[in-house]
């Protein structure tokens, strides 16, 4: 019969001590808090101090991921349009009105930011020539002449440094995974939310995320809170990628 092994003839395992650690060490930076930029609701380029042009936004989206990203202990600054939205506990809050206001607070904002998610529907274009009082209503026609607003979204991802990252959101009614690809494409983002025209003022809401590189992922619908509980591990995932994300 064969006798048991003697302690000293045991093969020698190696110490689990320095993998362990390492481990632990890769979990904490993975938990460590990112410094996270949000923008949210509409911008309102004024045609005469009582009109202007605006989109359909009411920013509850950009408020519950902000929110939501609080709670998991990350620094907020959310940049919001003309809202009617309570400010979420822990967020900093800088309210503007045109899309001129929010580019200049943006960009002053993503100096210090990991990620930026840019949630705001920012109007497209400004009047030209706003007038200084109240344009009166008379029988001819008026013709308004229109010149594009800056694009936020791709002026911050052209200003972007490396391990910063930028996520945007498309709002499309006709090809909407196409177009937000070549969105994602055109403005060099590291991901876009997909989402569509019944989503605004709404409550709940259906969203597809597109990450580059990566195959389109559908959420499931749910209330706007659920849907930032689903998308923040996806920015957390695409904010870390690659070491991206580390303060």
């Amino acid at each position: 019969m064969k006798r048991p092994a003697r302690p000293s003839e045991l093969p020698r395992r190696r110490s689990p001590i320095v993998p362990r650690a390492a481990r632990s060490a890769e979990r904490f930076a993975d938990r460590s808090p990112l410094r996270i930029l949000i923008t949210a609701g509409p911008t309102r380029e004024y045609i005469d101090p009582v009109r202007f042009l605006s989109n359909d936004s009411s920013g509850k989206m950009g408020f519950a991921i902000a929110r939501c990203a609080a709670q998991r202990g990350h620094a907020v600054t959310l940049i919001a349009g003309p809202v009617v939205q309570p400010t979420p506990e822990g967020v900093q809050r800088v309210d503007v009105v045109s899309a001129a206001d929010m580019l200049r607070a943006a960009r002053r904002a993503w100096k210090s930011a990991n990620v930026l998610v840019m949630a705001a529907a920012v109007a497209d274009y400004t009047p030209a020539d706003p007038a200084r009082f109240k344009l009166k209503k008379s029988a001819r026609t008026r013709v308004l002449r229109l010149t594009p607003t800056a694009d936020v979204l791709a002026d911050l991802s052209a200003r972007r440094r490396v391990g910063q990252c930028v996520i945007g959101f498309a709002l499309e009614d006709r090809a909407g995974r196409a177009n937000a690809a070549e969105k994602l494409r055109r403005k060099g983002l590291d991901a876009i939310v997909l989402n569509r025209p019944t989503a605004i003022g709404a409550d709940a809401s259906r969203v597809e995320v597109l990450v580059r590189g990566a195959a389109w992922r559908r959420l499931p619908a749910g209330g706007k809170t659920e849907l930032a509980e689903r998308l923040l591990p996806i920015i957390e995932e695409v904010a870390r990628a690659a070491g991206r994300g580390c303060p």
